[in-house]
């Protein structure tokens, strides 16, 4: 069965000036014409996506690998999101304010203010589906949000195999271990 899954792409682009109507040329090329396209932040491109699949680190892959080659020259995956979240994206896309989190028992942040979002999500669905005695129902659903924290453990795996080396941030491929 099919699973919907919303997450982001940070690619770092090769040397050199990009025009940014390329760039969104070059990721509808690709086969993303839905895709929203970023460029705010100078020699990164931002690539939001919702794509159907069955694992989410290989959804991820695929779509990243499909994008690349459309790349200008030296452009490499920089990172996948989500992975580290704050309360703010959480509450941002459960429609609640960040407030209403802050009052929920949740997991300690990982690094800087930041939660890991697989153990937020879960969390947050436990709270959801079943509640503490003594606890208030949580005002709000899961079900808009289920795409993007779906999306949570492969965006986390893929950072993680970049940041071991076990994935080549420009082919995107494995690396070959050396012996």
């Amino acid at each position: 069965m099919s699973n919907l899954f919303e997450f982001d792409l940070v690619f770092a682009l090769g040397e050199g000036e990009h025009d940014v109507f390329e760039l969104a040329d070059a990721v509808y090329a690709a086969g993303f014409d839905d895709a929203v396209v970023g460029t705010g932040q100078s020699g990164l491109l931002a690539v939001a996506l919702e794509v159907e699949g069955e694992q989410p680190d290989m959804v991820i892959l695929e779509a990243a690998r499909a994008i690349i080659p459309h790349l200008p020259k030296g452009s490499t995956l920089r990172e996948v999101r989500p992975d580290l979240v704050s309360l703010a994206d959480v509450a941002k896309k459960l429609s609640v304010q960040r407030q209403a989190l802050q009052k929920r028992k949740v997991p300690q942040p990982a690094v800087q203010g930041l939660y890991r979002v697989t153990e937020l999500a879960k969390s947050l669905e436990q709270q959801v589906e079943q509640p503490t005695a003594g606890a208030r129902r949580p005002r709000f659903s899961m079900d808009a949000a289920k795409p993007w924290l779906a999306a949570g453990a492969g965006a986390q795996t893929v950072n993680a195999r970049m940041a071991l080396g076990e994935l080549d941030p420009q082919s995107l491929q494995p690396r070959k271990r050396s012996t």
